[in-house]
C-alpha cells in the first residue's frame, strides 16, 4: 500500500477547496430539483426523477474530470510531483493515489443523488447493479482527468476540461434522447461510453436484469480500462520527462 499516504494527502487537498466540493455534490441535486419541477408541469417522462437521476449523476462525474486534472496539474507546477518521482512509487501507485479520493467523492455524489431522487418521488430497482455501471463512468472521467493533468499545464487543463464537460453534456443523452435526435448526436454519443451508461442505468433502475444491458456495460467497461491505461501511460511519460 505504498500509495496510501499520498492518497490521504490528496483527499485533504480536495477538501481544502470546499466550494468545488460543494459544487460537485450539490449542483447535481439542484439540477435534479429543477428538471423534476419542469416534469411536474409538463408531464415529460424524460425529466421524471426515475429517468433523470442516473443521467444527472453521469453529468456530475464530468466535474470530477476537471477536479482531478486541476489537482495533478497544480502538483506538477509546484514541483511537488518531481520530488515524489525520486521515491519508489510506480506510475500505477500514483494513479491509485490520485484516483481513490475522487472515487470516494463519486460514491458520495451518487448516494446523495439517489436520496434526492427518492425524496422527489423516484422509484429505483437493482441499485447495486446500476451503481456498478455508474462507478465505471466515474473511473472513466477520473482517468481522463489524470491523463490531462499529467500532460497539460493548469491553464490548458482549465480550457480542455471545460470543453470536455460540455461535450459530455451534449453527447451523453442526459438532456435529450439521442436516438430521437439522430444524426451526428446519436452517432457520436453512442461511440462514447456515456450514453450507453445512461441507457443501462435507466433500464436497470426500472427493474431490468444485468443480462439485458450487457452490451452497454461492456462498452462502458472498455472505456474505463482504456482511460486507466492512458492515465498510467501519461504518468509514466511525465515521470521520464522529469526524472
Amino acid at each position: 500500500m505504498k500509495f496510501w499516504s499520498l492518497a490521504e494527502r490528496n483527499l485533504k487537498e480536495i477538501y481544502r477547496d470546499p466550494i468545488s466540493v460543494l459544487l460537485g455534490l450539490f449542483l447535481p441535486i439542484g439540477l435534479l430539483m429543477l428538471f423534476s419541477s419542469i416534469s411536474e408541469r409538463s408531464q415529460l417522462e424524460l425529466f421524471t426523477p426515475a429517468v433523470l437521476t442516473p443521467g444527472i449523476m453521469i453529468f456530475s462525474y464530468s466535474f470530477l474530470l476537471m477536479f482531478a486534472a486541476m489537482l495533478l496539474a497544480r502538483d506538477r507546477k509546484s514541483a511537488f510531483l518531481i520530488r515524489l518521482f525520486t521515491t519508489p512509487l510506480k506510475a500505477s501507485d500514483f494513479i491509485l493515489a490520485y484516483s481513490l479520493p475522487f472515487v470516494l467523492l463519486a460514491v458520495l455524489q451518487t448516494i446523495l443523488c439517489f436520496v434526492a431522487g427518492v425524496l422527489m418521488g423516484g422509484t429505483f430497482n437493482h441499485l447495486l447493479s446500476a451503481l456498478l455501471v455508474l462507478i465505471l463512468v466515474a473511473i472513466t472521467c477520473i482517468g481522463l482527468g489524470i491523463t490531462l493533468g499529467a500532460l497539460f499545464s493548469e491553464n490548458q487543463v482549465s480550457g480542455i476540461g471545460s470543453l470536455l464537460i460540455t461535450l459530455i453534456g451534449l453527447f451523453s443523452g442526459v438532456w435529450m434522447d439521442l436516438r430521437m435526435v439522430g444524426g451526428l448526436f446519436s452517432t457520436v454519443g453512442y461511440a462514447l461510453p456515456f450514453a450507453h451508461a445512461v441507457d443501462a442505468a435507466v433500464v436497470l433502475l426500472s427493474g431490468a436484469s444485468l443480462a439485458e444491458v450487457t452490451d452497454h456495460i461492456l462498452w462502458v467497461l472498455v472505456y474505463a480500462v482504456l482511460c486507466f491505461a492512458f492515465s498510467v501511460a501519461a504518468f509514466s511519460r511525465a515521470m521520464k520527462t522529469n526524472s
